[in-house]
């Protein structure tokens, strides 16, 4: 393991990628022999086009790397070797955000699916994210969740990167083969710090500033994702789509999607003034905060529930969708669907940082969802919701 101080002086500057101000083309992202391409359309990923494809979606993973891998063999995308290895040939993976806070693993998560993603589109597959609202917290420089552990990480990996020269791709790519070596490292030598620890927490904070605050490469690394994507006939986001947000409604996605890319990697019209994407990530109605779909029905009353399905009803049919998967709130029963399964709730508590639940995903074949709750479950044909 590298020595503890770090040569902060050595850290470049805040990443500056080129300015983004229109929506991107539609590009095409992979093509196999067997598989017509994906199409995506807006950066970030906004608008998904993956005919044939099996669809695989994981909730919340909140810094547990060992949950996250265990959802992801379990989905049948990730080798059990201990290797990294994509094993899902064409499938489209959606991880539904959360990742940050709560756990110490949080960028050898960021790593390893950043590698499968790489190793999917290899195979005519592909890996998105969607960013919750412990991302969008943490780019604020929210860090009330976070764990004593994670701030390590972040100390640990800044000085990885260092040792790499500030290579960024390398280094992150390369973070998740050999993070536990050096927690294992640091946790030998935590006698070392005795009175000290408040030193190393500072260190810890810093570190995390660095990585996090708008134009850090971390957070730029997050603002690769939207809030909202659309695959097909499904749409994806942490807290929940309203009327208000919709294409075409009152707001659109794709421009949400844009202008917290923007904010995270700090990149406004003003240099000087970088306002917070408040309809996507600030507000108890904000997409990556609404709860409103994901609480208990037996909350609500029966006229309050009507209500509730005709604005899910209303959302969908502005943005073109039969169907929408959200996280955030965790499921005590487990994955489930409510409204006529037009809303599917994924997420588990699954980190032991939540409720270190046992894994469960949602599949998704020709319109047809199904809960994977174990390896046997990827080939059983139980608790199906057929659309067509």
């Amino acid at each position: 393991m590298a020595k503890l101080s770090l040569n902060w002086s050595a850290f470049p500057p805040p990443y500056q990628p080129p300015r983004l101000t229109q929506a991107s083309p539609c590009s095409t992202l992979s093509i196999a022999k067997a598989s017509k391409p994906i199409v995506v359309c807006g950066n970030p990923p906004t608008f998904v086009s993956a005919p044939g494809r099996r669809i695989v979606a994981v909730g919340d993973l909140h810094g547990d790397l060992a949950q996250a891998r265990c959802a992801l063999e379990m989905a049948g995308v990730l080798s059990s070797t201990g290797q990294n290895l994509w094993t899902g040939g064409d499938t489209v993976l959606v991880q539904l955000g959360d990742i940050l806070d709560r756990g110490e693993d949080e960028i050898a998560i960021l790593s390893l699916l950043r590698s499968l993603d790489i190793q999917a589109k290899a195979s005519g597959g592909a890996v998105f994210q969607v960013n919750g609202n412990h991302e969008t917290m943490n780019v604020e420089g929210d860090f009330r969740y976070v764990d004593s552990g994670a701030f390590d990480e972040c100390t640990d990996f800044l000085e990885y990167l260092d040792d790499y020269g500030g290579n960024w791709e390398e280094a992150f790519l390369g973070w998740v083969g050999v993070s536990e070596k050096w927690k294992e490292d640091r946790k030998m030598s935590q006698n070392y710090w005795g009175p000290w620890n408040l030193v190393k927490k500072q260190k810890g904070v810093i570190a995390r500033s660095i990585l996090l605050r708008p134009g850090g490469r971390l957070a730029c690394e997050l603002a690769r994702h939207a809030v909202v994507l659309k695959i097909d006939d499904w749409v994806f986001c942490h807290g929940g789509l309203l009327p208000h947000h919709g294409k075409n409604v009152a707001y659109g996605i794709e421009r949400m999607n844009r202008e917290v890319s923007h904010w995270m990697r700090g990149l406004t019209e003003n240099d000087n003034d970088r306002p917070i994407p408040f309809i996507a990530t600030r507000g108890y109605d904000s997409v990556v905060w609404n709860r409103l779909y994901s609480r208990d029905v037996s909350d609500f009353a029966d006229y309050q529930n009507n209500q509730i399905y005709s604005l899910l009803e209303e959302t969908l049919q502005a943005v073109g969708a039969k169907a929408m998967v959200v996280g955030h709130t965790p499921q005590t029963v487990g994955v489930n669907c409510k409204y006529d399964c037009s809303i599917w709730r994924i997420d588990v508590g699954m980190s032991s940082g939540v409720l270190n639940s046992r894994p469960e995903v949602l599949e998704i074949r020709d319109n047809t969802a199904r809960v994977i709750r174990s390896k046997r479950d990827r080939f059983n044909e139980r608790q199906v919701v057929d659309y067509t």
